[in-house]
């Protein structure tokens, strides 16, 4: 019998928009289980940031969506003791961070324990981060800022 290729993927899934669900399409095409971690609101802060979704529900978002077969928290920047403990073969990120020095060691550290890093490209002029200005952006033009 075939072992399951389980993937990992991780991230904070505000405001959830098109590229999050072609991340999750994508990497559901390439392993048989796809196990997302949903950054917990206390590691958003301590990236510097805050989620304008509570945690609760960006969980119950990403659970919900018919390529995922599991959500857990992501806690911690720890992926590759994550992907361990799940027993995942892929770890599955963006390409921003292709090439970066950080990133290239932790391929070697990820490749040692016999996971593989594969890198999706973003999509195209969608981010969290630009729809949160936005908004930021049409509240301040309705207040008449």
């Amino acid at each position: 019998m075939k072992e399951e290729l389980i993937g990992y993927t991780a991230g904070v899934y505000d405001l959830f928009h098109i590229g999050h669900l072609n991340l999750l399409k994508n990497a559901k095409g390439l392993c048989d289980k796809l196990i997302v971690g949903v950054t917990t609101d206390d590691l958003v802060l301590y990236k510097g940031k805050r989620a304008i979704i509570p945690f609760e529900d960006r969980i119950e978002i990403v659970r919900s969506i018919k390529y995922v077969d599991a959500a857990v928290p992501q806690s911690d920047m720890d992926k590759l003791t994550m992907c361990k403990k799940l027993g995942a073969k892929i770890l599955f990120v963006g390409d921003d961070w292709y090439g970066t020095e950080k990133w290239e060691q932790y391929e070697k550290e990820f490749a040692a324990a016999g996971i593989r890093i594969m890198y999706f490209p973003y999509t195209k002029g969608v981010s969290s981060t630009i729809i949160t200005e936005t908004l930021g952006l049409a509240r301040n033009q309705q207040k008449g800022e």
